[in-house]
């Protein structure tokens, strides 16, 4: 095995629409405003041996005279017949939207978190690692790191929406790992490392805690970043399916681990630590430019086909994580694998691999090894022309309806009808407003 920093991440593109979950069968529908609307609906679940695990309600979006309902479906009860509740519910509905990790019929789409707080849906169905270590693992035969390591991976089970991030106290083996990544990486960084990464790194110093001789908290730079672009963090005890990481992006959420590599290997890691979260993602999550680009493919991954989740993570992994960048006539790195990796931050500024401009077409079709360095990079001219590229790549992807990210909700619209675009229009109106007025005062 090859001794060098990072070759993996939470997002795998293995185009599973991630794992089943007994009561993820979300229905969104609406009814006309009549008295016992929602009785009829109640009437139809009962009859049906239906359990409803959460319902709540709100005027339409889509109709002025309509109530629009979110109901979660319990699917693990053997007498209840959802299929036949549904098809009878869509009698009585004006509108009906399936949101459903296994399919159920053509009309439904892939299940994907409406609101930030279903984050916690997902957050923990940990594909690999977590608390347990494959075999060919540095601590695999550690005990104390692998208890270590079940330490960091309750704490992450145990986190809901809302709470604080845990704080750990880092043992001073651990820090020491952290300070010869920290040291080496940070040589590199004035010659290697994008611009945007420079600028921001100097502020996480001042304002994170970053140095040789502690540890970040996870707490202390979510706040930072949300500061600066309403990013935030997630403790994660390990890798996450393509799907449930892409949907995190889209409520501008990344997952981050908080356990440390093994000591053994301080420049090498078969999968993401602390270090490459918080010295390749963290930064750039602070930059306007780069999270939007960010969320824009957490965005275009919900209620996508398996088949586009697996070329969404693919220009995930070439950009986000491995991305290359043009700078005054200059190639800088700003990938976080590259960015926490000493040794392939170097290699990849050289004439060895191949690099050829990022187009999502292309790029989301390019085959990756996951153990060893990059045999080809993707160079973006900025993130603002990659974004466009990959706004223009999603528009292809075939799905019933639009999304668009609420902040002031924290929540997805899904947009499928004119009175709800008609909405938009004025939102958009009146940010320009704001624009028209504020070119007005500064000419």
């Amino acid at each position: 095995m090859s001794q060098h920093c990072e070759n993996n991440d939470q997002v795998l593109t293995n185009g599973h629409g991630g794992t089943k979950d007994n009561g993820n069968l979300c229905v969104l529908f609406s009814v006309k405003e009549n008295v016992g609307a929602l009785a009829e609906v109640l009437r139809i679940f009962k009859e049906y041996h239906v359990n409803l695990a959460h319902i709540e309600s709100r005027s339409s979006k889509r109709f002025s005279d309509d109530y629009e309902f979110l109901i979660e479906i319990d699917t693990r009860s053997e007498s209840a017949n959802i299929d036949k509740a549904l098809n009878d519910l869509k009698g009585i509905s004006t509108y009906m939207q399936v949101i459903s990790r296994e399919p159920r019929g053509k009309e439904s789409v892939p299940w994907f978190p409406v609101k930030i707080k279903e984050i916690d849906n997902f957050a923990n169905h940990v594909l690999s690692y977590g608390a347990e270590l494959d075999s060919d693992h540095p601590g695999f035969t550690d005990e104390v790191y692998r208890k270590r390591r079940k330490y960091f991976a309750d704490l992450a089970f145990n986190h809901k929406h809302g709470q604080p991030l845990p704080r750990v106290e880092y043992t001073e083996e651990e820090i020491n790992t952290w300070r010869t990544v920290y040291n080496q990486l940070t040589s590199l960084y004035p010659t290697h490392a994008c611009r945007e990464h420079n600028h921001i790194f100097r502020l996480m110093i001042e304002n994170c805690g970053y140095g040789p001789d502690q540890i970040p908290q996870l707490e202390d730079v979510s706040n930072f970043l949300k500061d600066c672009t309403g990013f935030t963090l997630r403790p994660v005890a390990g890798l996450l399916t393509s799907r449930d990481f892409l949907a995190g992006l889209a409520f501008r959420v990344f997952h981050a681990t908080q356990y440390i590599r093994h000591p053994s290997v301080p420049l090498y890691t078969p999968e993401p630590d602390v270090c490459h979260e918080l010295l390749g993602h963290a930064p750039l999550f602070a930059d306007p430019g780069f999270a939007q680009f960010s969320q824009e493919i957490g965005l275009s991954s919900l209620g996508a086909p398996d088949d586009y989740i697996e070329k969404l993570a693919t220009c995930y992994w070439y950009t986000v994580e491995y991305g290359l960048c043009k700078q005054d006539g200059q190639i800088k790195a700003y990938g976080a694998g590259l960015l926490s990796s000493f040794g392939e931050l170097q290699y990849c500024l050289t004439d060895k691999p191949e690099v050829k401009p990022f187009d999502p077409y292309v790029t989301a079709l390019q085959k990756y090894p996951i153990t060893e360095y990059q045999p080809i990079y993707f160079l973006a001219e900025s993130f603002g022309k990659a974004q466009q590229k990959l706004k223009e790549f999603a528009y292809s992807i075939p799905r019933p309806f639009t999304v668009r990210y609420n902040p002031y909700t924290q929540s997805i619209e899904i947009l499928d009808r004119k009175n709800q675009l008609e909405g938009l229009v004025k939102t958009i109106r009146s940010e320009m407003d704001i624009l028209t007025d504020a070119i007005r005062k500064i000419q």
